[in-house]
């Protein structure tokens, strides 16, 4: 392993949710402090610092599949691998030859002053970071972890153990975190955490709705988006909030299945009909949102009968996209103990004919965005095709064709659907005066 000075170049891959983006990102701005150079180039990198995820086994492959990709390119240099695989089993991935060191999530406060001893940099006189482009990443929204942990406990799933139990972030600190990131140029922020709608449970007066309206008022930052709230979490005095046009409307609403007997043996908290009303409560208060979720298919003892409901739930909420998994057993969750009796043939199955809907959901709901006028971020340029990519406030990805790009600009544009374009991207006209 060879390392030269402050100057190296580093590259922060991330896998999983949004809580690690956010954690990226405070890694990315405290290295740059420190003068490293990030760079989401990975060729001839001396750092690679790999945020990994473990909802899945097929998470924990990604992981171990990435560090011995970068390792085997770059022989010489430092590889870190840090993130919820890495506070699950820290012994099994310091055991990989390719793999230099590893922090859990509790010890991520640590990766950069580790780097600097490896370097026997001192850290006496960081450097300011004024903008966004010092930091050399092509995203412009800024991902503000509000809340961290879960006290849920769902049957499936590692988050608890692995990000500890809720513990919400003061809305001052918020604020300040917010105006922060407005002053380095970023012209939208995510609100991230496992469990967003029981936020301020720990803290005096506080909830979901009163901090959002705090936020709003304390802050000046163009686009605030909520990453992901609970269909008993959906509520008329909660959406009115969104009355604000800062406020994003995309919702992402996990359902993970439709059937009770199902969501029960999950120990997931509402029940199907609950989950129809949050969709329905949505729909009534805006012509245009969009609603994403996740689906697990396979779940133990979910039968035909269960996984139509999920279909039949699925099309009647009309998603702009779904993420769906098939159910996987991990360690120290309960259902890891639940027979698995759905074989794996049956979870493809039903994993295939989801996606099917899934996809005839996504084709019509930005069929649904033809010729609309919306606000669009651009984010980043790709030269080879000449064209710039963005969000709009509903979360559609689009693209614009340009040799004049304006990346981290909000700009208004009438949208095009095309079926034989691009099934990821809608495109983007320039609106004539």
């Amino acid at each position: 392993m060879t390392l030269l000075n402050k100057q190296s170049k580093v590259s922060i891959e991330t896998h999983g949710c949004k809580l690690n983006q956010s954690d990226s990102l405070s890694l990315s701005i405290e290295l740059s402090k420190n003068g490293y150079v990030i760079s989401e180039e990975k060729d001839d990198c001396d750092i690679f610092i790999l945020n990994t995820c473990t909802v899945t086994h097929v998470a924990d492959k990604k992981g171990r599949q990435a560090a011995r990709s970068f390792k085997s390119k770059n022989p010489n240099s430092l590889v870190i691998v840090t993130g919820c695989y890495a506070q699950r089993a820290k012994e099994e991935l310091e055991s990989l030859p390719e793999i230099d060191l590893v922090f859990g999530n509790e010890s991520k406060p640590e990766i950069v002053n580790s780097i600097n001893s490896i370097l026997s940099i001192s850290t006496d006189d960081p450097l300011q970071i004024n903008n966004i482009d010092q930091l050399n990443i092509s995203r412009n929204r800024a991902m503000i972890k509000i809340q961290e942990g879960c006290n849920q406990v769902c049957a499936y799933c590692i988050v608890p153990k692995v990000r500890g139990r809720e513990k919400s972030v003061h809305v001052n600190t918020l604020i300040e975190q917010i105006k922060k990131y407005e002053n380095l140029g970023f012209q939208e922020i995510v609100m991230t955490g496992t469990q967003l709608g029981s936020y301020g449970f720990d803290l005096e007066n506080m909830n979901l709705t009163k901090m959002l309206k705090k936020v709003l008022e304390n802050t000046t930052i163009p686009r605030i988006r909520v990453s992901s709230l609970q269909p008993q979490e959906i509520s008329n005095e909660l959406l009115e909030i969104w009355d604000n046009e800062r406020l994003c409307q995309h919702f992402h609403i996990p359902m993970q299945s439709g059937s009770n007997q199902i969501l029960k043996q999950m120990r997931r908290r509402y029940t199907s009909e609950e989950f129809i009303k949050a969709i329905d409560l949505i729909n009534h208060n805006f012509e245009n949102a969009s609603i994403t979720t996740d689906v697990i298919v396979g779940f133990p003892n979910e039968t035909d009968h269960d996984f139509l409901l999920s279909k039949n739930l699925s099309t009647y909420s009309k998603f702009s996209d779904m993420h769906i998994f098939k159910f996987s057993k991990r360690p120290n969750t309960s259902a890891y103990y639940l027979y698995d009796d759905v074989d794996n043939f049956t979870k493809n199955l039903r994993s295939s004919e989801l996606t099917e809907i899934r996809l005839e959901m996504f084709k019509n709901f930005r069929q649904s965005q033809d010729l609309l006028q919306e606000e669009v971020l651009w984010e980043n340029y790709n030269d080879q095709t000449k064209s710039i990519y963005g969000l709009t406030k509903n979360y559609i990805r689009v693209e614009k064709k340009t040799t004049s790009p304006q990346p981290n600009s909000i700009q208004k544009v009438k949208l095009s659907f095309n079926a034989s374009n691009s099934p990821h991207f809608i495109s983007a006209k320039e609106i004539k005066p």
